[in-house]
């Protein structure tokens, strides 16, 4: 049995009485020995860990300035080839893991602010623009208003149907948020994606501040042709929603100070706006049509298929068209990396395990295949027009 001197004993004894009274993690005793060993591991750990960081950060600096030069070829009109992107895949860490405390001390996990959830993005509406939306009496109402506007913007049915099953699952509500699909126990959001498609608090505010009067034009000609008492409800609506589109205005048109709106209780607010049956589905499939135009307006003729317009809802505009745009011998040869950044690539395990372009929109199709057979896929898809012609 391990000895420890009297003093030591009593001032290991204090400090685990002090850990324990801060509910922090207690430490085991260990011996001069295993600290040694523990400390020559940790040097090596480290050691092989800057090597590897040195790496990756020489190859995801390659990555950016690969990018901006196909930006820059793209402008001036000129041909984009193989050789204008990355083309090894992303350096694989390889050494030896991190070793364990033996003394079993970690580190506090870094505190998470919480993420918004349904209850908050409504009570923040009604708090700050006196804002209740007007929520489907059941799920095929709102399918049925999205298909009626997805319709009307162009939006084909296997566009709508193939990524509301990619984004929500094939079963997934109106009102689904990422991490809350299934009523499991303990399930927690991981992020404000609301909706059939699946939208971030960010894209909400982005797509009020940028087609604001778009959304006001929309509502006005519906109330036009509603009875009396709906056209009435529809109409008091109407200057709130100015209110919220006005606020998601106040700051730069610019992503990141959407994104930094988005965190503020007004801007938590805004995203009501996805579960009311008037605004929801124009917002819903607006994020759709924005990759559809960008598309068009880069000289893209060709339909766009349901993966290909995924691969621009997943990694932003200007990547996914650099996606879409290449010929099928380029898909197959260029690495999913080309189109993040270092830290979302590294989060997303599906990008990592389909590492080229063609895997990743081939893995895309496959689970639309498979969600389009789910019942909430097949009640969307029975709800568009017959003379809707699928692209």
């Amino acid at each position: 049995m391990t000895k420890f001197p009297a003093h030591a004993l009593i001032v290991m004894l204090a400090l685990t009485g002090t850990a324990r009274a801060q509910g922090l993690p207690q430490a085991r005793p260990v011996t001069a020995q295993q600290m040694a060993e523990y400390r020559a591991k940790l040097a090596v750990y480290k050691a092989a860990r800057e090597q590897f960081d040195s790496q990756a950060s020489s190859y995801w600096a390659s990555i950016s300035e690969k990018r901006k030069a196909r930006i820059a070829k793209r402008r001036a009109g000129e041909t984009i080839m193989a050789t204008d992107y990355v083309l090894t895949q992303p350096p694989v860490y390889s050494g030896p893991p991190a070793p364990v405390d033996p003394s079993g001390v970690k580190p506090p996990p870094t505190p998470r602010a919480p993420i918004p959830v349904v209850a908050d993005f409504l009570q923040n509406a009604m708090a700050h623009f006196q804002f209740s939306p007007r929520r489907p009496a059941s799920e095929i109402d709102y399918k049925r208003a999205y298909v009626k506007v997805a319709s009307s913007f162009g939006l084909t049915k296997d566009q709508a149907v193939r990524i509301y099953g990619f984004e929500s699952g094939g079963n997934g509500k109106y009102d689904v948020q990422a991490g809350l699909e299934s009523e499991r126990p303990g399930a927690r959001a991981i992020s404000t994606a609301l909706g059939y498609n699946q939208l971030l608090t960010t894209n909400t505010i982005d797509l009020l501040a940028e087609h604001g009067a778009l959304i006001i034009k929309e509502l006005r000609e519906k109330a036009a042709v509603l009875p009396a008492s709906s056209r009435t409800e529809l109409e008091r609506k109407i200057p709130v929603i100015q209110r919220m589109i006005a606020f998601s205005r106040s700051v730069p048109n610019d992503w990141y100070a959407h994104e930094k709106l988005g965190t503020t209780a007004q801007g938590i607010g805004l995203h009501a706006l996805n579960l009311d049956l008037d605004v929801g589905p124009i917002l819903q499939t607006l994020k759709l049509m924005d990759s559809v135009n960008f598309a068009s307006r880069k000289g893209y003729d060709a339909p766009l298929s349901a993966a290909e317009l995924e691969m621009m809802n997943l990694t932003g505009d200007g990547n996914g068209f650099d996606m879409v745009s290449m010929p099928q011998a380029l898909r197959l040869q260029v690495p999913t990396s080309n189109f993040f950044q270092r830290g979302g690539y590294e989060r997303n395990p599906v990008a990592i395990r389909n590492n080229t372009v063609a895997k990743l929109i081939a893995a895309t199709d496959a689970k639309m295949d498979k969600e389009m057979t789910l019942q909430g896929a097949r009640d969307l898809a029975s709800l568009f027009p017959t003379r809707s012609v699928d692209r």
